[in-house]
């Protein structure tokens, strides 16, 4: 197996995901709003996989000993670089996470739900339990909670799978309809924040983060079978759980369509 075997085992749910009606759904200010304070929760838990990657595959703790591999010892970091310390659209260092954030309040949409969960986490110290009691979708539960197993249970290529077929590669392309879309549908509307933010993804994603990740997970699986085929099992499912977000999400915006009818 390699990385175009894989491509081709997820490509009926990557199609699913970039037909998706949610898309088309994002009509009104409201519904984006409704999106992003959904969607925030992708943004933060991404986070967690990229250092979940960066743990398994650097040396973070003391003393240092240099890890096994040092073509993904880089890989990583050069995205962990960005992702945590990009520039914004203002020119001051942010993860990507605090630029969404950002662009969220900067647009009208509510944090405080997403910040509320976060201090739970902080408070619980146990991210399952914070999942378990709060008030979020069970669709949104179950992607966080995929996420978090897979980064307390996974083997590095797992994780690694998680996030580049779950995530990185996905993103250019999903993440350019949801972009024209805003663009259609709110010309006059100030997002300048969240467009940079979606541009920005776009531009590092297509070019620099996804052939590298690719290359990340060619280097964990290298000739051996076996971690290719949980490689396809961890992609897929992650998928499902992107997918199932995207359902929450558009059930959510219909919900208060309806309500408002």
């Amino acid at each position: 197996m390699d990385i175009t075997t894989i491509n081709t085992a997820i490509q009926s749910k990557k199609d699913i995901l970039l037909q998706h009606p949610l898309y088309k759904n994002v009509k009104t200010i409201e519904d984006l709003h409704c999106f992003l304070e959904n969607h925030v929760f992708a943004v933060w838990d991404f986070m967690s996989l990229l250092k979940a990657l960066q743990s398994k595959l650097t040396c973070t703790t003391t003393p240092w000993f240099a890890t096994k591999n040092p073509e993904t010892r880089y890989l990583i970091n050069e995205i962990v670089l960005a992702e945590e310390s990009d520039l914004t659209l203002d020119g001051h260092r942010q993860s990507h996470y605090e630029m969404y954030i950002d662009a969220m309040k900067d647009c009208g949409a509510n944090t405080t739900e997403i910040e509320n969960f976060l201090s739970e986490v902080h408070s619980l110290q146990n991210i399952f339990v914070a999942i378990k009691t709060s008030n979020l979708h069970p669709n949104i539960k179950a992607f966080l909670n995929f996420t978090f197993t897979v980064i307390e249970q996974g083997k590095p290529h797992e994780v690694a799978a998680a996030f580049t077929f779950g995530r990185e590669d996905l993103i250019p392309a999903m993440f350019t309809a949801i972009l024209k879309n805003f663009q259609e549908n709110f010309p006059d509307t100030d997002l300048s924040k969240l467009i940079y933010y979606f541009e920005r993804h776009i531009e590092l994603d297509a070019d620099e983060h996804g052939p590298m990740a690719m290359k990340m997970i060619t280097e964990l699986c290298e000739e051996d079978a076996l971690k290719w085929e949980e490689v396809e099992a961890v992609s897929i499912e992650a998928l499902e759980k992107r997918i199932g977000l995207w359902d929450a999400i558009e059930e959510h915006i219909m919900e208060a369509h309806m309500a408002t009818t």
